[in-house]
């Protein structure tokens, strides 16, 4: 079991890293970037149905909150970096698990730039918000996330991962035009967009102190009941 899961981060850490070579050694690959990442969720997603029978039900949970968490960005679209799509896609991943939190994640950033706009920031967007419940996933049961306090630091963290990972794909994109790549340049870049993502932990730590226990109520309670992915 250990060497299975071993092989599956192994498999997951390949994958990002030939889409973002792809990425740099091709001009305008977000074609590319954008298929690698949908084929990477797709893979995750059948190596959980390659270990269990997810059924028609837990589909129709993990739609609707994949899809509570891309309609949560709209009414706060115009409060940058202020949104309740990380916590929830955080709850998801802590109660259902790595698997299904990746795809909420994943899935929600798809759904949600439908309606905000696509473009080749979407991919990045998707693997953000998917390792956002993937790790929380991967951390339920660490005292990391079992606890208040962690949940909160948690959250702090991944309000500044999650700003990075979209600076990293800004960044690329400056590079690819021409540009040379610099690691003052990229600090600075960094720098630039701390307001923004200190905005996102903030949101997210409001959203975990006020909701935080009772979407994790609410949520064992349905796992429970109807017995959803175990």
């Amino acid at each position: 079991m250990r060497s299975y899961k071993g092989l599956k981060t192994i498999l997951v850490l390949f994958t990002l890293v030939l889409i973002l070579g792809f990425t740099y050694l091709f001009e305008e690959a977000y074609l590319w970037l954008s298929f690698g990442f949908v084929f990477l969720a797709i893979l995750i997603f059948l190596v959980r149905f390659e270990r269990r029978k997810v059924e028609p039900r837990e589909l129709v949970l993990l739609a609707v909150l994949a899809s509570i968490a891309a309609v949560g960005r709209i009414p706060f679209a115009s409060l940058p970096s202020v949104q309740p799509t990380t916590f929830v896609i955080m709850m998801s991943g802590f109660v259902f698990g790595a698997e299904s939190g990746f795809i909420i994640g994943a899935v929600a950033a798809l759904a949600s730039n439908m309606i905000l706009g696509q473009g080749p920031w979407t991919p990045w967007q998707m693997a953000a918000w998917g390792l956002v419940g993937l790790s929380a996933g991967w951390l339920r049961n660490t005292k990391i996330l079992t606890s208040k306090t962690g949940r909160i630091i948690f959250g702090i963290a991944w309000g500044y991962l999650f700003g990075w990972v979209m600076n990293l794909w800004g960044f690329l994109s400056i590079v690819q035009s021409g540009s040379p790549f610099e690691w003052k340049a990229f600090i600075v870049y960094l720098i630039g967009s701390a307001t923004f993502d200190t905005m996102h932990a903030v949101s997210n730590v409001i959203f975990l102190l006020l909701f935080g226990e009772v979407w994790i109520k609410i949520l064992t309670r349905f796992k429970r009941k109807y017995g959803l992915l175990k």
